[in-house]
């Protein structure tokens, strides 16, 4: 391999090296410049000389081939990549601030502020799940965030494309990875699992509540293989005012079985972002680990050792969608409401990890004060709660799938389009038009919804009905 060029004052392919800003054990960076491109850069460069480790160069095989791939505000952008065989490099954007690692002393952060931290972390995984990429070493020194508050996941070294060879699982037994973050299956050989960055952001979301990694600092892989078949403490026996809500998010992350996880980061997100719609089961409550009993049960279970077939991440992706079905509870036409309900629950037939949000818009006045409550002295805001609920119990989702929202809004197609933007929501089920002169002039919400929404729409009518007409019989209209 030839020797490196990367020094401060060299020009390669048309880049001029800077200074070396960070010299890290796979690589180094170094600030770099190029008259055709504005704003600040970095130039990645592999550690490859004699007696360096060898994964660093596979790992950074890997990353050349991903980084051109990736899109979006939740990753570096890449300008040029250079080949091995002259000089190996990845010129990204450079990104201002720092890493997440630089709050390490003030952990653990207040139970708000990690809420709203890592479910902005969320929302970058599930945007690179849907790039097909894992990034395999989620860890508070892999997340920057940008001046808008988008989270940006860097280094991806370790990580996994699903449509390129995995250079790393092909060529090394071992796995490679941080070891107070990595993933129970991860120590058995599987890298094609999404949710084990779940189990990352886990210990991350963890850590930063508690002050405490769940498995601490061991990085022997015998001190590793331990989370095969042992819980962590509940967050609750390290901090008496832990919310139940949060702990059952984030004993549901690392639960070690991955199917009994969040199916995506996506649904993790939208946990996240609605703490008093989080269903709470028996994790909430636990003050203490699995007794040893169930521990040695999965120690000797062989049957979870076992090879299992390819996971495919868009494929697990698609069949765990979040669905938005937007209902008018109080004007709708009960015809309607019902093919909707008809319809949702054909939808969720054919997806069993699905997640359902009901949505009714609460349309406020543009001038007029607004009243919280009806004629009856009822509450607007709780009634329709309460409705959206009766709507959906026939179709019998389990709770951990089911969540009810009101918005208050005047103009309820852009609130109900802010929501699935916000929400990250993949299909929105809502009701076609109904027949009114003022629909006909000002335009209707579903036809808005349909043509503005970035995720899939499906606009629903209500059955023909039979209509009665003197003298001419029964027509369908």
């Amino acid at each position: 391999m030839p020797k490196s060029l990367v020094k401060s004052g060299a020009v390669i392919d048309g880049y001029t090296i800077g200074e070396c800003v960070h010299a890290g054990g796979m690589a180094t960076l170094w600030t770099v410049t190029h008259p055709g491109i504005d704003g600040p850069l970095l130039m990645k460069v592999p550690r490859a000389s004699e007696g360096e480790d060898p994964a660093a160069i596979v790992s950074f095989e890997m990353e050349m081939m991903i980084l051109p791939r990736l899109a979006g505000p939740h990753v570096p952008h890449c300008y040029g990549t250079g080949d091995f065989a002259s000089q190996a490099y990845a010129v990204i954007e450079r990104i201002p601030g720092t890493t997440l690692y630089k709050r390490l002393p003030d952990l653990p952060l207040p139970y708000e502020e990690a809420r709203l931290l890592v479910a902005r972390i969320a929302a970058a995984l599930a945007d690179l799940h849907r790039q097909n990429v894992i990034h395999h070493d989620i860890k508070p020194s892999s997340v920057m965030f940008r001046e808008s508050g988008d989270a940006v996941l860097i280094d991806y070294g370790l990580s996994r494309h699903d449509h390129l060879p995995d250079l790393l699982q092909a060529e090394f037994r071992l796995p490679y990875g941080t070891a107070p973050y990595m993933a129970p299956e991860r120590l058995l050989g599987v890298r094609d699992d999404p949710r084990s960055d779940l189990f990352s952001l886990g210990v991350l979301l963890y850590f930063f509540t508690t002050g405490e990694r769940p498995f601490g600092e061991g990085e022997t892989l015998r001190a590793m293989r331990r989370r095969l078949w042992r819980d962590p403490h509940p967050p609750r026996s390290l901090r008496a005012d832990y919310p139940p809500w949060l702990q059952e998010v984030v004993l549901r992350c690392l639960e070690i079985e991955p199917v009994r996880r969040y199916p995506t980061a996506s649904q993790l997100a939208f946990d996240l972002a609605h703490p008093d719609q989080v269903r709470l089961t028996a994790r909430s409550e636990r003050m203490q680990r699995d007794p040893w009993s169930v521990a040695w049960r999965r120690r000797f279970n062989q049957d979870a050792r076992q090879p299992r077939a390819k996971s495919d991440v868009a494929e697990q992706i698609a069949s765990s969608p979040i669905l938005a079905v937007a209902l008018d509870t109080v004007e709708g036409e009960p015809e309607l409401n019902e093919a909707l309900r008809v319809t949702t629950e054909r939808i969720l037939a054919t997806l069993p990890s699905a997640r359902l949000a009901c949505v009714n818009v609460l349309k406020l006045n543009r001038i007029a004060i607004d009243k919280t409550l009806d004629e009856q002295g009822s509450n607007k805001h709780i009634d329709r709660l309460v409705a959206l609920r009766h709507w959906a119990t026939p179709l019998k989702l389990d709770e951990s799938r089911l969540s009810v929202h009101v918005l208050e809004a005047v103009d309820p197609a852009t609130a109900l389009l802010e929501f699935a933007e916000v929400n990250q929501v993949d299909h929105v089920i809502i009701g076609a038009r109904q027949s009114s002169f003022r629909r006909t002039l000002l335009g209707s919400v579903s036809a808005k919804v349909a043509a503005e929404a970035g995720c899939t729409v499906t606009v629903v009518r209500p059955p023909r009905m039979a209509i009665a007409k003197p003298d001419a019989g029964v027509v369908w209209g």
